[in-house]
């Protein structure tokens, strides 16, 4: 799934959305990564600058974290992505803070008329996080968060 596939899907609003964070913290014996403290927000784009979709989130395990995956849907598109179609979407830029552990940051930059083509309302980050060990976590609402015209 390209970028550019999603943006027309992706943010609806001119004006300044919600942001919701959240925490998924999933420990299990089989030493699956662990997301936690997920936040999303989004900034309008203006006359001047563009606006931004970002996610934010420290990904942990104990051989590290190869990458994360985010998608970002409209919930009115009923998309509810799978961890499979997760696997093609982009990755997120992560920032090692450990040996297992890193801060991983995703941003779609959006311009006022991707905005104004996009769905209001609620949105939804699914996300994908993969070990160095290929253990991998999938969250389909990672985060959630709301954009209003």
């Amino acid at each position: 799934m390209s970028k550019r596939a999603l943006v027309s899907s992706l943010i609806g609003a001119v004006a300044l959305g919600g942001a919701a964070a959240g925490g998924h913290a999933m420990a299990s014996p089989d030493a699956k990564p662990v997301l936690k403290d997920g936040s999303a927000l989004y900034t309008a784009p203006t006359d001047t600058t563009a606006g931004v979709l970002s996610f934010t989130a420290k990904v942990s395990d104990d051989s590290g974290i190869r990458n994360l995956k985010v998608l970002a849907w409209p919930k009115s598109s009923k998309l509810d992505p799978t961890e499979a179609e997760l696997r093609s979407v982009e990755d997120a830029t992560c920032r090692r803070l450990s040996d297992e552990t890193s801060r991983c940051t995703y941003r779609l930059t959006v311009t006022k008329e991707e905005a104004a083509q996009a769905a209001k309302g609620t949105w939804y980050i699914s996300a994908l996080a993969t070990a160095k060990d290929g253990e991998t976590l999938f969250l389909p609402r990672a985060a959630s968060l709301g954009i209003n015209r």
